[in-house]
């Protein structure tokens, strides 16, 4: 606690606060903002103002409001996803793979196709404090998360090229839109200029900040961090769809003539950015949201699984811990899965029009999920509510969604914990792709040799050469590769 000192600057009583702000803030019975302004040094107290002058106050209310009073309003039964919604891979026979291949890579190279990175989150459980995408998960090339994705759309560019009669790679540019956070925006954009942005040019790549919003108490009060500064948080991945609005972006895409937009998470090793075959499929489908799924591995698997809300109602993401486990356990008898199986994994595609609606509806319901979490404050850490929108909150709004099967050790290999967890840490990412690679390499006519056991290890191919496995046969027929290393050009 400060000492009172006669005649400094602590215990001073200076002005009174800013009147009008005053005003303001009791109008949303937030005015504890300024409890400790009489302790507050000059310095102190335009900072105070400062912060407090940066929120849009009715925005922030509103949405404070609207989530408070959204809980416990009844939603409707859940029922699991009809068949007809999803693209299972046993149901996929090569001729119609290959006919949305070709459908996807002439709409980019129409310059259709817009691929929005969700970049915001630190390393911190991998024992970071960079952000995620500079994580090098071990491979033996040493490239990070934000290399593999730059040089998997390089490749996409360079393959859509060619399938057009113009056939040059120039003539084909993904834009690829990075959203960071406050945390980790200055040091994304550094590494990607250190870097020379990985062999794409410059001006293709567009980085924005997703936005931060109060931490609350239980009614509604902001929490403050110190005497002078609102406790903060960033407001959830699905913060993108208020981002995209405030920053102008939706308007910049429809200018550069994009139709359809790839949305995806940082932290998969094996993600298929601008992946032809799901865009169309999705073109093919006329919908205006997808997502990619996996199978769930088991039934208390913790994953968000798609499920429709209420008979013919939307397709929507329920977290692992807000289904009853009796539930996650049911068998659909017909086709011996899991009634409740399609696990989300934040691979999805929107049309433009659609994100539009989107960043509408969600900013006039104003309703995001409420986090309980520890918050730092004045009073040491306590506990409170930060207010996050999610990525698939999205799906509510979408009047038709469809979801498309992949398999996890084809496309899914989160990273998420550090080494020696359980699950999801860059060890188990790591062998997840050189195992494929492997795989690529004997299906092309390749052979392995290592002198440890090949489940241990295996080689990497440089997204430069192939995207999915294609157009390898050039390189790997009859050639011997020694485990690991990775195959480049």
């Amino acid at each position: 606690m400060k000492e009172m000192v006669v005649g400094s600057e602590v215990g001073r009583r200076g002005p009174p606060p800013p009147q009008a702000l005053l005003e303001r803030l009791k109008d949303y019975g937030q005015e504890d903002a300024f409890a400790l302004w009489d302790e507050l040094s000059q310095e102190e107290s335009d900072l105070l103002v400062k912060d407090i002058e940066s929120l849009d106050l009715p925005r922030v209310d509103r949405i404070i409001r609207c989530s408070l009073g959204s809980q416990g309003h009844p939603l409707p039964a859940i029922e699991p996803v009809p068949e007809a919604s999803v693209s299972t891979v046993e149901e996929r026979t090569s001729e119609v793979r290959e006919r949305w291949w070709k459908r996807g890579l002439k709409a980019i190279s129409e310059g259709k196709l817009a691929v929005v990175l969700l970049s915001g989150g630190q390393g911190t459980r991998l024992g970071s404090s960079d952000p995620k995408g500079c994580f090098n998960i071990g491979l033996p090339s040493g490239k990070s998360l934000f290399q593999l994705q730059a040089e998997r759309i390089l490749c996409i560019q360079r393959l859509a090229a060619q399938s057009t009669d113009a056939g040059s790679a120039g003539t084909v540019r993904i834009h690829w839109y990075i959203m960071t956070s406050p945390f980790t925006d200055e040091a994304t954009r550094k590494f990607f200029e250190s870097h020379k942005y990985f062999g794409l040019e410059a001006d293709q790549v567009t980085f924005f900040q997703q936005g931060t919003l109060p931490c609350v108490s239980g009614d509604g009060r902001f929490i403050m961090e110190t005497p002078y500064k609102v406790a903060r948080a960033p407001d959830g991945n699905g913060g993108l769809y208020a981002a995209l609005r405030s920053s102008r972006l939706l308007e910049d895409m429809a200018m550069r003539g994009v139709k359809y937009v790839d949305v995806y998470g940082v932290d998969n090793a094996l993600v298929r950015v601008a992946d032809p075959a799901f865009l169309g499929y999705f073109i093919d489908k006329g919908v205006t949201a997808a997502a990619k799924v996996v199978r769930k591995a088991y039934p208390q698997e913790k994953v968000g699984v798609f499920v429709q809300r209420g008979r013919g109602g939307p397709l929507t993401v329920i977290e692992y811990s807000e289904m009853d486990p009796s539930m996650a356990s049911e068998i659909n008898q017909t086709t011996g899965r899991l009634r409740f199986c399609w696990s989300n994994i934040c691979l999805h595609m929107f049309t433009l029009d659609f994100l539009n609606q989107v960043a509408n509806g969600l900013e006039k319901d104003s309703i995001y999920h409420l986090a309980e979490k520890k918050i730092p404050s004045i009073q040491g850490y306590t506990i409170g509510l930060k207010l996050e929108q999610f990525i698939f909150d999205a799906f509510a709004y979408a009047p038709s969604t469809a979801l498309f099967e992949v398999l996890r050790e084809e496309e899914f290999a989160p990273v998420k914990n550090a080494n020696g967890a359980s699950y999801d840490t860059p060890d188990g990412a790591r062998l997840m792709l050189l195992r494929l690679h492997s795989r690529w390499v004997v299906a092309a006519g390749g052979f392995l040799t290592h002198s440890v056991p090949l489940y241990l290890t295996g080689v990497e191919i440089s997204p430069l050469c192939s995207y999915a496995g294609e157009n390898l046969e050039a390189i790997c027929r009859g050639r011997t590769f020694h485990a690991p290393c990775e195959i480049a050009f």
